[in-house]
């Protein structure tokens, strides 16, 4: 019997550690995101019972439409935990790299996507500064993104100028988060349809072609009852939502850029030779420099593709609110963000977490806010709670990491 036939009756070749138990999974709380879907159904259904609109199609497609800002700079948040670093400039950094577009745009007559482009730019620039600057001189990625959030917030002020808000008119930077595309683009319903069927074929063909790498690599691999099962949550989550979102105004295009920034995220971690330098970098750095790897360049291209993401969010923020002021940004903003990454699976320690966690995180943060929003519950009850929410999910990690390291995992 070949190794290939032995993996279809699930047993690896030999030399191939066998794969964790369910059992042991649970004993070191490694269930993966199942804890995290459980917590949101759990959410939904007690906001539901205290205001029956929370469910309702309006109410979810507004809270799409909330969580696309705040899940793109999260998806960037992502990565730099990754490496095992952390970025506390996320949220100032937004805020600058859309007063710089908003200004170049509104002041200087640039038209919107060179505005964009640029205020994009901002973002990557200051990214690969801060990078640089934590590699060369060696200063932990705290004091060096705690500084530019001091310093960024001045230099937002700066560019602001004395009317500290500028206000946005032009159609293209506003269509950026503005647009539905059952309300606003032709045929847009079946746009939305044909998307959400191109997503799900596209999550199929990458469970088969994985199955078939890891079988010709001789590694075990999903069943195809396992993909099948899979295939249907996918297809039942996707279509369900675009039903909801289409019995409102359609889907917001902000909701499109962040679940592409996703997708675009995921396949960079996982499919590519630098996605790999990044695991191992945040998995152990000294042995990824041992391994070749060159440490530094990755921690400068994270921070500056982490950035970049962060400046896109704050444009996508700008575009929905449809203005940029002083405190575009700042507030919770940055808590938020870094609760989504780790809410949603990502590690602090580095080493672990996928680029969907800003996704899930994002819904949970989102769905707290949203509902606390339609109970009229005040803005320190808010805040408290997701610091409890991101509390519990950190410990919940440390107990989970203590475990592994327990049993050589």
């Amino acid at each position: 019997m070949t190794y290939f036939q032995k993996d279809i009756f699930n047993t690896p070749p030999p030399g191939i550690p066998k794969p964790a138990k369910k059992s042991d999974r649970v004993s070191r709380l490694d269930l993966g995101s199942f804890p995290i879907v459980i917590g949101l159904l759990i959410i939904w259904g007690i906001f539901q019972m205290a205001n029956d609109k929370f469910l309702s199609p309006v109410n979810l497609t507004n809270l799409m439409f909330q969580i696309s800002a705040l899940g793109t700079i999260a998806v960037g948040a992502v990565l730099v935990l990754l490496i095992g670093e952390v970025d506390l400039s996320a949220g100032i950094l937004s805020g600058l790299s859309a007063a710089v577009m908003a200004v170049l745009n509104v002041k200087a007559g640039f038209p919107g996507p060179v505005a964009v482009l640029v205020g994009l730019l901002s973002g990557l620039l200051i990214g690969l500064f801060h990078g640089f600057w934590i590699t060369r001189f060696r200063i932990p990625s705290f004091i060096v993104t705690l500084a530019g959030q001091i310093g960024w917030t001045g230099a937002l002020l700066s560019v602001l100028g004395n009317t500290g808000t500028v206000n946005l008119r032009d159609p293209f930077i506003l269509g950026l988060a503005g647009t539905f595309l059952k309300r606003d683009v032709p045929n847009g319903e079946i746009l939305g349809w044909a998307l959400g069927g191109v997503f799900v074929a596209g999550f199929v063909i990458n469970l088969v072609l994985e199955r078939r790498r890891r079988l010709k690599a001789g590694l075990m691999a999903n069943s195809i009852n396992n993909i099948l099962f899979k295939s249907l949550v996918i297809s039942a989550i996707v279509f369900g939502a675009l039903f909801i979102m289409n019995a409102d105004r359609g889907i917001p295009s902000s909701l499109i850029f962040f679940i592409g920034s996703v997708i675009f995220v995921d396949f960079l971690t996982k499919r590519t030779v630098f996605g790999r330098h990044i695991y191992a970098v945040g998995g152990n750095a000294e042995a990824a420099y041992r391994a070749s790897i060159n440490v530094n360049v990755v921690r400068i291209a994270v921070f500056g593709l982490a950035s970049t993401l962060a400046a896109f969010g704050g444009i996508l923020a700008a575009s929905r609110l449809l203005a940029v002021n002083q405190s575009s940004g700042g507030s919770d903003l940055l808590l938020n963000v870094i609760a989504a990454a780790v809410i949603g699976g990502t590690s602090l320690f580095g080493g672990r977490g996928s680029a969907w966690s800003a996704l899930l995180g994002a819904l949970i943060i989102g769905s707290i806010s949203n509902g606390m929003d339609l109970l009229a519950l005040p803005s320190p009850i808010k805040v408290m709670i997701t610091g409890a929410v991101l509390l519990s999910a950190v410990t919940i990690e440390s107990i989970s990491r203590h475990r592994r390291e327990a049993v050589g995992r």
